[in-house]
């Protein structure tokens, strides 16, 4: 039954070898970010914060506590219920204005001089409201500590005297809002008084009330008539003083008035004052009145004015006094000042009327019948003079009070904790550079692997090797990692190691012993004499193991022969230290006798190395000659093992395998690649060679997840190091 496979787990597995094998390279590459990254920490200057805090009053209390006028003047308020005050006044604090006048106050320049704009000095500033509070917190960051700490107090500061710029602007406004106003009322009070003097003295009115009741008792006659004419008199009455109220005119101003307002020259001329005046005004909140502009403002207003009412007279006829704020009539005024007249007039009609018949009643009721007619008007005047002087009493108290307050150097806002020069950075990143660093670096790291992997042909692991070939594995040799000997010379190659016989007692040497053993039993009623070990490509020890697995058969007491079946590249003379003066090739041709070229290299083994290497080695290796050698070698000797070229390079190997019992393949993963392989066993199946099986050489054990030796090297190491005789590890030692 076949084991069930988990693809994940084994892409798990593969992954971790490919970020294992290639640790050199990836790791050079996370060093050299992570180094990168700590200069880049290192070079890069912390950021400081500084913070500072403004509080808001809702309402000025200051100008509150002094006048009334002065607690609407400056008061926050929102129009959206979700919002805040303080969020508004958080945004007024990172207007233009501000930002820019804060900057100049500073010098803030660039390398070129000029002004940084704006937005570079907003990408440092911070303004959030404290929750729950009516405080908000305006923050700068900045390499240099001071530099952060002027620039949170000078942003306080701009932002704290415009507020008091603004406040003081709307008391102005305010100011000559009513102004302008208190002329108008005042004329309205003073038309209302002369209405009242005016009214008493027409009727020599001194005490109404005592006169009522001397009168009363002589009261009768056309009552009915005069009650009507009295009736239509109060009518016309009441529509006068309406239209009066409405005007602020008498019926003879009204038509004065109306003649005045269609002149041109009276026109010009009081458009003309009125400019004056207002810059008279302008410049008296500036300069003293002894400032010669002043003066000049006075001398041109008084001109202006006498000029205007000459006009005036010239225009009416006469010397009439008007107001000047009555000359300018639009045309509702004008229709009203219209209706006046013709109302006045009815009732002056109306009036004549009842005096007439009051004349008739004169001489039956004496003065008794006017009295109720003349109190009533005398109390309508009263009425119409205490409302005007009412209303001019308020808008004076008003424009002293807003006066006081355009005066006070007074905000909604103020500075309650100011920045100091901070003395640790806000947002060292340092670390948080340094951490990005690693993890890039690991990043990379993975990338690396891969990439280097992918652009790495070879099989890498065992379990890739048998994927490909299919055969079935009798051996598993270890990478040999101790020092290998060297011959010096000007072509001599390293010689390969022989652990089986420096080394009988590591984990190589049983690995091999292991091979040999598996052979044997491939073959139990026919056992194997003849072996063709080769390989795929060259550089997969193919000699090595030849070598070291005729060394494991001949401890075991069996004689065995290794040919040097390598006609192009021989390397067992250098192995066994043997002269190839006559070798294989040699004995072929008749030119060299078997017995005079083998040479006996320790106890039951026997090396016949390659000799000269001919022209042709195929046609040497597929003779009759070599297939009557291995004949005779199979006779003489338990084994014979024949070291042969590369499959994939020559054909010797193919020759070869069919005078003997069988192949062993070797492959090596990280030399052998998956092409090679594939062609390797192409060849194989094509010549229809008996395959052994395959030897897997220098199998690194971290590589192997899955191979036993983990376990087989801490039993190694522990046998050799407590069961092994001290006298025997000497011996073993002395030998390696």
């Amino acid at each position: 039954m076949e084991s069930r496979q988990y693809t994940e787990d084994i892409d798990l597995k593969k992954y971790w070898l490919i970020l294992r094998r290639r640790w050199l390279p990836s790791g050079l590459v996370f060093v050299l970010v992570v180094t990168l990254a700590t200069a880049a920490a290192l070079i890069k200057k912390p950021n400081y914060e500084a913070a500072g805090r403004l509080l808001f009053k809702k309402k000025n209390t200051t100008s509150s506590l002094v006048t009334e006028a002065g607690e609407k003047i400056g008061q926050l308020d929102t129009l959206n219920m979700m919002n805040t005050p303080v969020d508004t006044e958080a945004q007024v604090l990172l207007s233009m204005p501000i930002i820019q006048k804060t900057i100049e106050s500073l010098n803030l320049k660039d390398a070129q001089g000029k002004f940084i704009p704006p937005a570079a000095f907003l990408v440092g500033v911070g303004v959030k409201p404290i929750k729950g509070t009516d405080v908000l917190q305006v923050t700068y960051k900045s390499r240099d500590p001071k530099q952060a700490a002027d620039a949170v107090n000078q942003l306080m500061n701009a932002y704290v005297e415009m507020n008091i710029l603004t406040n003081r602007a709307e008391a102005a406004a305010a100011r000559e809002f009513i102004a302008k106003e208190l002329p108008k009322v005042l004329a309205t009070v003073r038309q209302a008084e002369a209405a009242l003097r005016k009214y008493r003295e027409q009727n020599n009115i001194v005490a109404l009330q005592q006169e009522a009741i001397m009168a009363v008792d002589a009261i009768t006659g056309i009552d009915r008539q005069l009650t009507t004419a009295q009736a239509q008199l109060a009518d016309a009455t009441a529509r006068a003083s309406e239209i009066q109220k409405k005007i602020n005119l008498t019926s003879q101003q009204a038509v004065n008035l109306s003649s005045a307002s269609q002149s041109t020259g009276v026109q010009q001329t009081l458009e003309e004052l009125q400019k004056v005046e207002a810059q008279l005004t302008l410049e008296r909140t500036r300069f003293q009145e002894t400032h010669p502009l002043i003066i000049d403002l006075v001398d041109k207003r008084n001109s202006l004015k006498a000029l205007l009412q000459q006009r005036v007279g010239e225009t009416l006829g006469k010397d009439v006094p008007v107001s000047n704020g009555n000359l300018q009539l639009g045309d509702v005024k004008q229709k009203l000042t219209e209706d006046l007249v013709t109302t006045e007039a009815e009732r002056l009609g109306l009036l004549n009327q009842v005096t007439s018949l009051s004349r008739a009643r004169t001489a039956y009721q004496q003065r008794a019948s006017v009295i109720p007619k003349l109190q009533q008007g005398e109390k309508d005047l009263e009425r119409q003079v205490e409302a005007a002087q009412a209303s001019y009493q308020i808008l004076l108290k008003n424009y002293q009070e807003v006066q006081i307050a355009e005066n006070q150097n007074v905000g909604n806002a103020r500075v309650i904790e100011y920045a100091s020069i901070p003395g640790m950075p806000a947002d060292d990143k340092r670390k948080l550079i340094i951490a990005a660093g690693i993890v890039a670096g690991a990043m990379l790291y993975v990338v690396t692997a891969f990439l280097f992997d992918l652009a790495d042909p070879s099989l890498k692991t065992a379990k890739e090797v048998r994927e490909i070939f299919k055969y079935t594995v009798l051996g598993m040799i270890p990478s040999f990692k101790k020092k290998m000997r060297f011959r010096f010379g000007k072509h001599d190659p390293i010689v390969p190691p022989l652990p089986v016989q420096d080394s009988p007692h590591s984990i190589i040497s049983e690995t091999y012993r292991m091979l040999q053993a598996n052979l044997k039993f491939l073959s139990p009623d026919r056992p194997l004499k003849v072996i063709v070990v080769t390989s795929s490509v060259s550089k997969e020890g193919k000699s090595t193991v030849s070598a070291n697995l005729a060394t494991a058969m001949a401890q075991l007491g069996r004689r065995v022969l290794l040919i040097d079946g390598d006609l192009h590249h021989p390397i067992q003379h250098h192995i066994w230290d043997l002269t190839n003066v006559a070798g294989l090739s040699d004995v072929i041709v008749g030119q060299a006798d078997v017995k005079m070229a083998v040479k006996s290299v320790m106890d039951n083994l026997d090396v016949l190395p390659s000799g000269v290497i001919p022209p042709n080695p195929l046609a040497l290796l597929d003779s009759q000659r070599m297939t009557s050698l291995i004949a005779d070698f199979s006779t003489d000797y338990n084994f014979v093992i024949i070291d042969t070229p590369p499959l994939v390079l020559v054909p010797d190997a193919l020759s070869l395998g069919k005078l003997s019992d069988g192949v062993l393949v070797v492959v090596r993963p990280g030399v052998l690649d998956a092409v090679s392989a594939a062609a390797a066993k192409s060849f194989l199946v094509q010549s229809g060679q008996n395959i052994l099986g395959l030897v897997v050489n220098g199998v690194i054990i971290e590589n192997e997840p899955d191979s036993y030796f983990h376990h087989a090297r801490a039993y190694y190491q522990e046998s050799t190091t407590s069961k092994v005789p001290a006298s025997r590890s000497e011996n073993v030692s002395s030998r390696s």
